[in-house]
């Protein structure tokens, strides 16, 4: 919101100095966030000037010139000769003239020499100024109908001298995107007199009939046969007429000033008043051309194919929840969003009717999106407009019509349906809000703080009952009167309490666990990715899992939930080659979700009321959510240099970052080979810890690696980490060095070519017992061709490296072999292993 000073300063007293620094430091005072000021960009002296004579010379490179005579007044030096190279003003006009010495934002205005002549200053287009986007267009300052004797500032004849000041708003406290708002929190902020501009515009007009309202004379409804909540979409219907209005009248710059400053352009006259009036009171408005519309106002829900043509000359199709302001004919607005364009003003308008109307927010809210509709009525009626507030803004307008565009008010033919909803009452003990804030708020100051915010209170011995303003429907129950309390009063006023952890209190086992892997994996050059968890279902049964589909997911193509992380990764990798990122190693740890038997919830509640116990009882049976660590591999793990040939990712890698993984938590991972649908067949492996099953590891299915436009080697692994962190042992297990020399041997042996080295590595271990300190595969022999090696066709050589040690002694070569043959006998006997010769 941004807030002109000058305009605010007509409903509370600033300060002379410094006013724009001053306000912000006491807006943020009472919760609101520092934007920025704007204004103030021009420096004089810039003064009015009137044109006596010009000479029009053509130049060499095509463009015309005039050589001026401007008066700009004896004070300003008389008469100056200037250089202008626009051509749209005339001798007599009274023009903007930037002396030497001022500034238009950077840049510096002095005279200087140009076409032959000294220019001792420039005569100013609307875009220089700021006020408009023709840089060719000079301000005539005549035919703006703007007043301003020669000499005079334009600075403040233009409302040019004028900051403002932009704050944020947080979307429960509309009632302060307005001059009104604004000026009523600034007033409580600092104890200053408040002068309301809603009290000030009821008070200038008359529309007859009694206590100031107008007779039902113009056709009204309100029809909402499919409220949303069970809330009618409108509360409060309010419609004025005013005849005879001239459209072609410009608006006046002190209004000009004040909508540009707000963020906001002028328009025209009839358009920049009911901006002027949102802007002013907070409530929107709408006037439409009272000779378009077709019988009286309906408003209701739409109808099935009902369709309209906005103000932005966009054809829309409604939903029956939209509400809409109807006349005989059908739509001719999108309640609180947009007007039609079949009832819009033009320059041949000259009778308006005024709308000003209560919306439910939450059905202007829904409309809004659906459209993808974002106006500033949108914006102000979804956060809650003050509901008491419309007759002010109607008779406003009116004021403004009349005054500014010569028109009459037409006291016969208003028109008013609804009431003010009354505010629930809240109740509240004494002293709750030094029991829920911990500050030493006495009861005075309470009182002080809820009367400054407009609340109405009745005072009881134990309990006051608070009765919050129109203006705020954020206040809805005794926290939020006691957070009204600590703002005005000061949130200083807390005191300042840090808690004292309870010994033994910090990271549980399992997130040491995980904070380990992580810095495992970072360690070994690899990098963390963080990956949404929603995924397309093509993704989400990519590895097999029964995945988890969402109700209401904020991308329809993205409603699944993960069941694995790889998938994810996938989409990471190719954003990051496509950056140029040709070698990767990334890794993530985070949670996948796994649907179980006959949980989820066919149909979500409502918000409106407590779902019943058993739809509770549904909503509790969350699906599964482990823990998972994956690791995605690819390009080169070792660049190509003088002396080592390139060396790229592939399953071994994959297979050693899992392995790391386990080691972290303190378990040794068993490898075995397997089948997976997206992994290459051959090419993947099962990762256990003695009997369980875990994860894996491989190289991605080529097929999906192209659907990816992925290269076609791209090693993955994913482990169940919340599965490790459960196996893991519990306390710190330390590796005795022994003080002895280690007996090394190997063993080669000669196995079906279908059994799993893995399996074979297995049943040495346990065949050699306690003194079997370490085995590893370092030979894997096929025949080739016609050289079988001593083996068979179906046959293949597994050699391992053999360490035994014993903590009390130093081994024997014999008590070495014969573990090493204790091995061997028990691959024998499980798959007919035989050693090698």
């Amino acid at each position: 919101m941004r807030i002109p000073l000058s305009w605010l300063a007509e409903h509370v007293e600033l300060p002379k100095e410094h006013p724009a620094e001053w306000l912000h430091a006491q807006l943020v005072r009472v919760g609101f966030e520092e934007e920025a000021v704007h204004g103030g960009e021009l420096r004089g002296p810039i003064v009015v000037g009137r044109v006596l004579e010009f000479v029009e010379e053509p130049q060499k490179n095509g463009k015309t010139i005039r050589w001026c005579q401007v008066d700009v007044g004896e004070v300003n030096g008389g008469v100056r000769g200037i250089v202008c190279g626009a051509l749209n003003f005339e001798v007599g006009d009274r023009v903007v003239v930037t002396l030497p010495g001022s500034a238009l934002g950077d840049f510096e205005i002095a005279a200087r020499k140009t076409y032959g002549h000294v220019s001792d200053g420039m005569i100013a287009s609307v875009r220089e100024l700021g006020i408009g986007d023709d840089h060719d267009g000079i301000l005539r300052l005549d035919e703006a109908g703007i007043p301003g004797e020669v000499g005079a500032d334009a600075l403040a004849l233009l409302g040019l001298d004028d900051q403002a000041v932009e704050i944020n708003v947080t979307p429960d406290r509309g009632y302060a995107l307005s001059i009104r708002g604004i000026a009523r929190e600034l007033a409580s902020s600092v104890g200053r007199p408040f002068t309301d501009p809603a009290e000030t515009a009821r008070a200038a007009v008359d529309f007859g009939g009694a206590s100031g309202t107008a007779p039902a004379g113009f056709p009204l409804a309100i029809d909402d046969g499919a409220p949303i909540r069970g809330a009618v979409g409108c509360s409060r219907f309010i419609a004025r007429v005013v005849r005879g209005i001239d459209q072609s009248r410009p608006t006046p710059a002190w209004m000009a000033g004040r909508l540009r400053l707000a963020g906001m352009r002028s328009v025209s006259l009839g358009v920049d008043i009911t901006n002027y009036v949102m802007l002013e009171l907070g409530q929107p408005t709408h006037a439409y051309d009272l000779g378009k519309l077709q019988g009286g106002i309906t408003v209701r829900r739409a109808h099935a194919g009902e369709r309209i043509t906005t103000l932005d000359d966009v054809d829309r199709a409604l939903h029956e929840e939209d509400l809409l302001i109807t006349d005989d004919r059908g739509a001719i607005g999108i309640a609180g969003v947009m007007g039609g364009a079949e009832t819009e003003m033009d320059a041949s308008t000259t009778d308006v009717l005024i709308e000003a109307a209560t919306f439910d927010a939450v059905s202007i809210g829904r409309s809004s999106r659906r459209h993808r509709l974002i106006s500033e009525a949108s914006k102000r009626f979804e956060r809650g407009v003050d509901p008491a507030v419309a007759d002010a803004a109607a008779a406003r307008v009116a004021q403004l019509l009349v005054e500014l565009a010569g028109g009459t008010l037409e006291t016969e033919l208003g028109a008013e349906v609804g009431e003010v909803p009354a505010m629930t009452p809240i109740p509240i003990p004494v002293g709750f809000w030094r029991t829920l804030m911990g500050a030493d708020y006495t009861d005075d100051e309470a009182r002080t703080a809820l009367l400054a915010i407009g609340a109405s209170i009745d005072e009881g011995a134990e309990t006051w009952t608070v009765t919050p303003p129109t203006w705020r429907p954020d206040i809805v129950d005794r926290e939020s009167l006691v957070e009204e309390i600590a703002r005005i009063v000061g949130f200083d006023r807390i005191p300042s309490v840090l808690p004292v952890a309870p010994p033994g209190r910090g990271l549980t086992r399992a997130q040491r666990l995980r904070r380990a892997v992580a810095n495992g994996l970072a360690s070994a050059g690899l990098t963390e990715v963080l990956v949404a968890p929603f995924v397309s279902e093509q993704q989400a049964r990519m590895t097999g899992a029964e995945p988890v589909r969402l109700e209401n997911a904020l991308d329809a193509e993205r409603s699944w939930m993960r069941a694995a992380l790889v998938p994810g990764m996938l989409d990471t990798a190719h954003r990051n080659l496509g950056r140029g990122l040709t070698d990767l190693a990334l890794f993530e740890l985070g949670r996948v979700f796994h649907a179980i038997d006959g949980h989820g919830t066919a149909e979500l509640p409502g918000a409106a009321e407590r779902p019943a116990d058993d739809v509770l009882a549904d909503l509790d049976r969350l699906p599964a959510q482990p823990d998972h660590a994956a690791v995605l591999l690819l390009g080169e793990r070792v660049r190509k240099q003088p002396g080592r040939p390139v060396e790229r990712y592939g399953l071994a890698d994959a297979i050693e970052s899992a392995e790391r993984i386990a080691r972290t938590v303190g378990l040794e991972l068993e490898v075995r080979q397997a089948q997976r649908e997206w992994l290459h067949p051959g090419r993947a492996a099962e990762l256990l810890v003695g009997e369980t099953v875990v994860g894996v590891a491989g190289e991605l299915l080529p097929a999906i690696a192209a659907e990816a436009d992925l290269p076609r080697v791209v090693a993955v692994a994913e482990l169940d980490l919340s599965a490790l962190i459960g196996l893991a042992r519990v306390g710190l297990e330390t590796q005795v060095i022994a003080p002895v020399p280690a007996a090394t041997q190997d063993l080669s042996l000669v196995v079906p070519i279908d059994v799993p080295a893995g399996e074979v590595r297995r049943a040495v271990r346990e065949g050699a017992g306690a003194l079997l300190e370490h085995i590893a595969l370092v030979d894997d022999y096929r025949s080739a061709g016609s050289d079988h090696g001593g083996l068979g066709a179906h046959e293949k050589s597994l050699t391992f490296a053999l360490r035994f040690r014993a903590l009390d002694r130093t081994l024997t070569a014999a008590e070495a072999s014969e573990a090493k043959l204790a091995g061997l006998a028990v691959a024998a006997e499980r798959f007919g292993a035989k050693l090698r010769e």
